[in-house]
């Protein structure tokens, strides 16, 4: 009897594993290559990753900013330019919670995911490591910054683990555990100076306080006001332009390299609600993050830049007198750019990649292989 019950249940289990793998491989869930495979991106010039993230950025937004503020864009100065799908694991238009997810470990997962498998929401047995884990168990120096709350999707993707993106204060614990250098954005209510200092962070909330911050420090950043804006209203805080080049300064003093995710949060924002003009300005104030980031690459000679979005916000369309409007409050499935500088290795002209191609590419990159990234569990 229990001979013959042992036997129904392995069959019932590898049915489940193949289901399990074939539903993943259908919605794009990380399939192994092989170690033949991974050595082919190796690029041993590169030891700096720079990341950064236009949330809800597609390619209108571009245009439409270039023309309604008159200006050019770094963005469109890259060596390699190309394009990616960025689908859920449940839903043909994602979330900033599985968009960020997938940009961030190489795994689709649900909408309202962080940073965990679809086929275990609540990181019971498992859940897929992120780029910024990976590069600090390598040595490397880590930061996270964003223009959002340090708990937002985005930032959360790349820094913790949450069956829903709702979940602050297990976000903000796992953030203030994580033992990264660095992680900065305003404030959620949550993090407090405290609990910041109890796990080895200076806490700070305003532009003096970061700047006064030194090599070998580590930072916990609650800023009480906006990030975004090209001018800021208030002196004593800092705009994203000016985080980028401090966390640079702050992360570039290892020989093992660092990586840093910058995200340009309130592209989406203001497209969500159609704010043509605050929306421009966002996206302005973000390339002049990575225009920073591109010249600090060049100089450095061993840095990887890539610029890419998690979705589309607002659906802009081309209008038959040439100029771009908003027509949704919400994402679409707009394709978004992945602009890359550093390394013909991670894409190349109009290629479209799938998102959660671009982490294992970038991981490959530095010399991972398929053993060490994503995380050991690879079917979901």
């Amino acid at each position: 009897m229990l001979t013959a019950l042992a036997s129904i249940w392995v069959k019932l289990t590898s049915a489940l594993l193949s289901l399990i793998l074939s539903f993943g491989t259908m919605f794009g869930a990380f399939v192994p290559a092989t170690t033949t495979e991974a050595a082919g991106y190796f690029d041993s010039d590169i030891k700096n990753v720079i990341y950064l993230i236009g949330d809800g950025m597609g390619f209108n937004h571009l245009e439409k900013t270039k023309q309604e503020r008159g200006i050019s864009l770094v963005m469109d100065t890259f060596d390699y330019q190309g394009s990616s799908m960025t689908r859920s694991i449940t839903d043909a238009v994602t979330d900033s919670a599985a968009g960020g997810t997938a940009l961030a470990t190489g795994v689709r997962t649900f909408n309202g995911g962080i940073g965990v498998y679809f086929t275990d929401s609540t990181g019971a047995l498992s859940h897929p490591k992120n780029l910024t884990e990976l590069c600090q168990e390598a040595g490397k120096m880590t930061g996270v910054i964003t223009t959002d709350e340090t708990s937002g999707a985005t930032p959360a993707s790349f820094s913790a683990h949450s069956s829903d993106r709702g979940n602050t204060e297990d976000i903000t614990n796992d953030q203030l555990t994580s033992g990264f250098d660095l992680i900065w954005g305003t404030e959620n209510g949550v993090a407090t100076k405290s609990e910041a200092e109890k796990n080895g962070f200076t806490y700070v909330t305003t532009y003096d306080e970061m700047m006064a911050l030194e090599e070998g420090s580590r930072s916990f950043a609650q800023f009480t006001n906006t990030l975004w804006n090209l001018e800021q209203s208030d002196e004593n805080t800092p705009n994203l332009e000016q985080m980028t080049e401090k966390a640079i300064d702050l992360l570039d003093d290892s020989d093992e390299g660092f990586f840093i995710m910058i995200e340009g949060a309130h592209i989406d924002k203001h497209s969500h609600s159609n704010e043509d003009e605050n929306m421009t300005e966002a996206l302005e104030e973000f390339d002049r993050a990575v225009e920073y980031a591109l010249e600090y690459a060049k100089k450095d000679g061993e840095t990887l830049v890539i610029v890419t979005a998690d979705h589309e916000t607002g659906a802009i369309t081309l209008n038959d007198d040439g100029s771009y409007s908003f027509t949704s409050g919400s994402h679409s499935a707009a394709n978004v750019p992945v602009l890359v500088y550093g390394t013909d290795k991670l894409i190349a002209d109009d290629e479209t990649l799938n998102n959660y191609e671009i982490p294992i590419r970038i991981a490959y990159i530095l010399g991972y292989t398929e053993e060490e990234f994503p995380f050991e569990t690879k079917v979901a």
